[in-house]
């Protein structure tokens, strides 16, 4: 959520911002209503305060004067309520259109339409080269009988999947590893609440605007109306429990920066994505990860050391596990509603013939905490939002795609990445049984 009182201030700069994110809302029409609000609560705490300064004066009146007065306070009550009844809806309307403002990039963000504008700003490693035909994870994994994508479907519908025997194993190598890594830089690791209430999807910005993606457990009898039942959704990522972990709290400045890290299934929809990555692990509805969650000052300097040190994190996974990579700067067209800056790193897939995205790093200043009403008391006893931001640093399976396609050899074997071998009982390579 963005402040209103900035948002008034530089009206301009925030139609800019939506403009470039291809998010569609009107600044203007909302201020007309922001005045019109502003207006009605003016009229509605002044026709409470005559109320009840009058009410008081009635005991003192007798008579006519008594009988006259007691008939224009009833006419008051019902004006006022028409009015409050008024100022209700207008601010339900009001409270809702306030969160699809998105927050305002940062003057480094390169401007574009869609992620085929992120610049590039580093490479790091060499991209493998074969003396073989090499094959793709689908048949790898299919041949080591370690996937199994045909009999997901059959139970579970597209993009689903098995990983079984040694395919299962390296998955929870692969997030152990991460999370040791991040535990011994000082990462509270959490398990997180798979099902959340509506307030986290909103809090840390996923809804309104991306309810399509999620899965709902309730029932929902008409279109846009209430969700019946539970009335909870299943995460997308952990950063929605994660960094709801301290909504509506007020943190100690000692305390910051929070550094926390959640390891857990994930669970998307993949609407409007019919026909794109189709084959293999790439795009698929439910997934692992661990992900990094941070909570610090609000200063700008502060989160681009945050944001740095979250990227790091995630770099060195991929140094660790020898993967070559790439960094880019997110566009502003494939940056979220809240994120004010972005870095994605993309991963080398031999069966691609590309990078794919395989981390996602953000930024989102006090966008989130104003929605979960994070705070914290600063030297002075002030009360500011939080800066939160969220990195993966692994997801799986698709961190397995390079690695089961770099790390294969000739006889159709895998050798096991070095680092991991100590979360697979010493394990060196997966072979055909």
């Amino acid at each position: 959520m963005i402040d209103l009182n900035d948002l008034r201030a530089r009206p301009d700069a925030y139609a800019d911002a939506a403009k470039k994110k291809n998010i569609k809302v009107d600044v203007k029409a909302f201020l007309k209503l922001d005045e019109k609000r502003k207006a009605l609560l003016k009229d509605v705490e002044d026709m409470r305060g005559k109320r009840n300064t009058v009410s008081k004066d009635i005991p003192k009146l007798k008579g006519a004067e008594k009988e006259k007065m007691i008939k224009e306070m009833k006419t008051l009550g019902d004006e006022l309520k028409e009015k409050e009844d008024e100022l209700t809806a207008l601010e339900t309307q009001w409270s809702q259109i306030q969160l699809f403002f998105p927050s305002i990039p940062l003057p480094n963000v390169p401007v574009g339409k869609d992620d085929t504008e992120n610049k590039e700003i580093r490479k790091h490693g060499d991209l493998p080269k074969f003396d073989f035909e090499p094959l793709d994870h689908v048949t790898l994994g299919e041949k080591l009988d370690i996937v199994d994508i045909p009999r997901g479907v059959k139970i579970a519908g597209s993009r689903m999947y098995f990983l079984k025997g040694d395919g299962a194993r390296l998955e929870y190598a692969v997030l152990m590893f991460t999370l040791d890594h991040l535990r011994k830089k000082g990462y509270t690791p959490f398990i997180p609440p798979l099902l959340v209430h509506y307030p986290a999807m909103m809090g840390t910005s996923y809804f309104p605007g991306g309810e399509e993606q999620a899965y709902a457990i309730g029932v929902q009898k008409e279109k846009d109306g209430p969700l019946e039942g539970d009335g909870a959704f299943l995460i997308g990522t952990s950063e929605v429990s994660v960094t709801s972990y301290h909504k509506d709290e007020t943190l100690k400045l000692e305390e910051l920066p929070k550094r926390y890290c959640g390891i857990s299934p994930c669970f998307r929809r993949e609407a409007g994505t019919y026909g794109k990555d189709t084959k293999g692990l790439y795009r698929i509805h439910q997934f692992q990860k661990v992900e990094q969650v941070v909570l610090c000052e609000n200063d700008p300097e502060v989160s681009a050391k945050m944001h740095t040190e979250l990227l790091t994190n995630a770099e060195e996974v991929l140094q660790a596990l020898k993967l070559p990579y790439r960094v880019v700067d997110v566009c502003t067209g494939d940056m979220g509603r809240g994120q004010v800056y972005k870095n994605d790193i993309e991963t080398w897939m031999p069966s691609r013939k590309c990078y794919g995205e395989t981390h996602s790093c953000s930024t989102f200043h006090d966008f989130q905490s104003r929605r979960l009403n994070i705070k914290y008391e600063n030297a002075e006893g002030k009360k500011l939002f939080v800066h939160t931001l969220n990195n993966t640093c692994i997801a799986s399976p698709r961190i397995l795609i390079p690695i089961l396609e770099i790390y294969q050899n000739k006889d159709g074997s895998v050798t096991i990445p070095e680092v991991l071998r100590p979360y697979m009982a010493g394990q060196t390579v997966i072979s055909k049984k």
